[in-house]
């Protein structure tokens, strides 16, 4: 009786379907023509370097697609957006031999990151870098990608290669590829300590104490990163979290996993970024 009545179900859902538009059933893929274009493209700033703010849209956790990647993002207030220079060694047309200095203009908070943000010039120049813990408007930092016999005397917020510098200096912005721009330690109140040096290579040691080998051309800069107290904030309601942009959980009951508790495990192992030419090169063929 079970079975008739679920064939006599199968039969009337076929007659129905029958009955709509070819129109309606007809699946169409979720490609980039197809889905909406507000939600399809990704928000990009522009090619060209410069240090007005730029008008920001949110992409609510979602790709390129339009599907949602990223769960928990949505909303918030309004970002004016402005374009960090992370390369600190940017020398300009005929000064590729000089170490150059840039005043501070302006130290500012900004929006779209934990870290404070501060405007320098120099030269023909201006453009926005990541502030340093004691950076102030009027001060002089200095930006050199020479490496001599001595070491350098670091001062905070100069930016140097890492074989300039001396062991045990506390430094920010790292770069990982030489000329790349910095990469690693760039968030609120965080800084890497300089380990070791050796035959072309650094060693530095991460706010996760974990340890990255790289070439001694790499620059960094020298300190902390400003707004140390960015962990100590208080939200203080739920409504600060949405003008953040961050959506409540969806408040379904998950038990606890085997990340669940206190674990002592062993530090990873150094990652190495410096490649090196080996001395032994492989016989050509």
């Amino acid at each position: 009786m079970a079975l008739c009545s679920l064939s006599r179900a199968f039969q009337s859902l076929t007659v129905t379907c029958s009955k709509v538009s070819p129109s309606v059933l007809r699946l169409q893929p979720a490609t980039s023509s197809l889905l909406p274009s507000r939600g399809l493209e990704i928000w990009k700033p522009p090619k060209k370097y410069t240090i007005n703010p730029i008008g920001m849209r949110k992409t609510g956790g979602r790709d390129h697609t339009g599907r949602i990647r990223v769960h928990g993002i949505g909303g918030g207030h309004k970002r004016l957006f402005r374009m960090i220079d992370f390369q600190r060694l940017r020398y300009e047309p005929g000064l590729e031999n000089i170490a150059f200095e840039e005043v501070v203009t302006q130290v500012r908070y900004d929006p779209c990151r934990s870290a404070d943000i501060a405007l320098v010039a120099g030269g023909k120049r201006k453009r926005w870098i990541i502030a340093t813990e004691n950076m102030k408007v009027g001060d002089l930092i200095k930006t050199s990608g020479h490496i001599g016999r001595m070491a350098v005397f670091a001062r905070e917020g100069d930016a140097h290669p890492l074989g300039a510098l001396p062991v045990g200096t506390l430094v920010n912005s790292l770069e990982v590829i030489p000329g790349q721009g910095a990469l690693y330690i760039r968030a609120a109140g965080t800084c890497g300590l300089l380990l070791r040096k050796m035959n072309g290579m650094a060693v530095v040691q991460l706010p996760s104490k974990r340890q990255v080998q790289v070439l001694d051309t790499c620059i960094a800069t020298v300190g902390r990163v400003s707004n140390i107290d960015h962990n100590k904030r208080v939200i203080g309601k739920a409504g600060r979290n949405r003008w953040l942009g961050k959506r409540p959980s969806s408040g379904l009951w998950q038990r606890k996993g085997g990340w669940a508790g206190r674990k002592i495990k062993p530090l990873p192992a150094i990652k190495n970024y410096a490649k090196l030419p080996s001395a032994n090169p492989p016989p050509r063929s």
